[in-house]
């Protein structure tokens, strides 16, 4: 990998990290497009470490909350009844499926799932739900005619089993084209969640997941040896700086507009790479030529 290419894959793993667009899905199409070898999962896992980095400054005021609440419930049983507490269990609790089927799935992930048609039927299946669940969230906080304004979910709502349910929505994410923020803010909308709840329980949810798995790649590119190991640091950097600036943005773009820009955008993408695909300009397969 040359230090340009982990400039433009930087770019695009900060850019498209926390927008429901899938990020991996990104990086593949990016190096497809541009004739380059598959960054791999690995590289993707390590890079999020960088947009995840930027997670834990934005988020630092709730994140030291929730730790510092959660390890005084172990022995404060008055304190289990505390909201950061709570927060603490439902994102381990969250935290499960997608540590599961990661491991379960792991051949699959750097395989087959990285298949540019996989990838274009995710980017449009799971355009359309979060479509469907923008236009539930709409109609409960507007309104209508003959409909009164309904009242959604905080994270104080938050039970074990809507935990289970975002952590399940997460795990989608293991196939590129999918979205971890799309699907996870896209069951926090169906289960009738606010925007701004779905998405930061998305972002906190993320950090053990990210965090394991790019500990995890980074120890075997380690000892395996196949990583370029410069420009993929340099990548991380420049993930974490442009991550830190679209969380900034996201947070405040949710919480009073609508997620459909990004809903049209991956339907359209997905049906270019099928169209692609099925003209021999793209390879499907991860290390193949087209034509």
């Amino acid at each position: 990998m040359s230090w340009f290419e982990s400039l433009i894959l930087g770019l695009v793993q900060g850019l498209t990290e926390f927008l429901p667009i899938s990020s991996s899905a990104h990086l593949r199409l990016t190096a497809a497009f541009s004739g380059w070898e598959d960054p791999g999962a690995a590289f993707t896992a390590i890079t999020q470490i960088g947009t995840e980095a930027a997670v834990l400054i934005y988020f630092r005021k709730d994140i030291v909350n929730i730790i510092s609440a959660w390890s005084r419930s172990l022995f404060d049983k008055e304190m289990r009844g505390d909201h950061d507490a709570q927060m603490g269990w439902l994102v381990i609790v969250g935290s499960i499926p997608i540590g599961v089927l990661g491991v379960t799935l792991k051949d699959q992930i750097e395989g087959p799932f990285r298949d540019l048609r996989i990838t274009a039927t995710m980017l449009i299946v799971m355009g359309i739900v979060l479509g469907v669940a923008d236009r539930l969230a709409a109609r409960d906080e507007t309104g209508g005619k003959h409909r009164a304004i309904k009242e959604r979910k905080t994270l104080e709502q938050l039970s074990v089993k809507d935990g289970l349910i975002f952590g399940l929505c997460q795990a989608m994410a293991l196939i590129p084209g999918v979205s971890r923020s799309g699907a996870t803010i896209s069951g926090g909308l169906l289960m009738g969640y606010k925007r701004e709840a779905a998405a930061r329980y998305s972002f906190l949810l993320a950090i053990p997941a990210v965090l394991a798995s790019g500990g995890y790649e980074l120890k075997d590119a380690m000892e395996g040896g196949h990583v370029s190991w410069g420009p993929t640091i340099f990548a991380t950097v420049i993930a974490f700086v442009v991550g830190y600036a679209v969380i900034a943005w996201f947070m405040k773009f949710i919480s009073t507009k609508s997620f459909m820009p990004f809903v049209w955008y991956r339907i359209v993408l997905g049906i270019l790479i099928v169209v692609l695909v099925s003209m021999g300009v793209l390879s499907p397969h991860a290390g193949e030529s087209a034509g």
